[in-house]
């Protein structure tokens, strides 16, 4: 079971689980965890949702390399914005499933109508900060770190490309342009991060926060979140994405034809070791 699901009172609690692989996000995961979404959505009783990662860690990103690997597997398609990648070739093949699977399925998980809080400790690193944004708070223990480390690839930042939104513009740059991690401190004081707790507090933290959110009338709540995204949206986040997910296929095209892949040579192994 790549994802687990329950219910708190109030609280649905949906928690990756490939721990063995620091929960690196495979195609199954990525549609278990919007079918867990959709399962809390509907629950009348679920008024937040909680986004957490069994282990040490929240996320290692997108899986790039473990045996569970499922790129050449088709799933029932629930984001629809693209035709199935399964038989394609080419960009094709790759712009069909990252719409899908990446920036489709990370903006379904955006409007959700009930608030969201990722659980963060350990690493939150390239998919796993996309995991992190979607969500309308994050709660982070000391110990999180964060990066996106993509440009090592040739390749401008994740397909959720928020970074300038939920960084600010110079610090977008920063993490972008070193690729260096970053820690549950700096990205509060950015504001990426809405608390940084002890790692010994941060379930009761969250829960604690998840009780107060909870008691507040759910409709509000909805149109609340719903002001904030619409807004964030008029400053140009949606656009912005959707122009920088060109330059992001670009990238990938221009991979293909100088090297050896569309990701520069770089593997799991690669990444982790050059990111220290």
């Amino acid at each position: 079971m790549t994802v687990s699901y329950e219910r708190r009172d109030a609280v649905a609690v949906v928690t990756m689980n490939r721990p063995e692989y620091r929960n690196a996000q495979n195609s199954a995961m990525t549609y278990a965890l919007d079918e867990a979404f959709t399962r809390a959505v509907d629950d009348d009783e679920v008024k937040v949702i909680v986004l957490a990662g069994a282990g040490d860690h929240f996320s290692a990103g997108h899986d790039i390399g473990s045996p569970g690997r499922d790129v050449d597997v088709s799933f029932e398609r629930r984001a629809v914005m693209w035709w199935d990648h399964v038989g394609r070739e080419g960009g094709d093949l790759r712009f069909a499933r990252e719409m899908e699977v990446y920036l489709g399925m990370c903006r379904r998980w955006r409007e959700i109508p009930k608030p969201t809080i990722a659980m963060v400790q350990g690493a939150c690193v390239a998919g796993g900060l996309m995991l992190a944004w979607v969500c309308d708070l994050v709660v982070a223990s000391e110990d999180a770190f964060f990066a996106d480390p993509v440009v090592r690839m040739g390749i401008p930042g994740v397909e959720y490309f928020a970074h300038p939104w939920v960084l600010g513009p110079r610090a977008a740059k920063e993490v972008l342009f070193t690729g260096d991690r970053f820690s549950a401190q700096r990205a509060y004081e950015w504001g990426m991060v809405s608390r940084v707790v002890p790692r010994a507090s941060l379930e009761s933290s969250v829960f604690e926060l998840a009780g107060r959110i909870s008691a507040m009338p759910r409709f509000g709540l909805a149109l609340a979140k719903k002001a904030v995204n619409q807004s964030e949206d008029l400053m140009g986040l949606r656009a912005g994405m959707d122009s920088v997910f060109g330059l992001h296929h670009f990238a990938h095209a221009h991979n293909a034809e100088v090297s050896s892949d569309a990701l520069a040579g770089m593997d799991a192994r690669a990444m982790k070791k050059a990111s220290g």
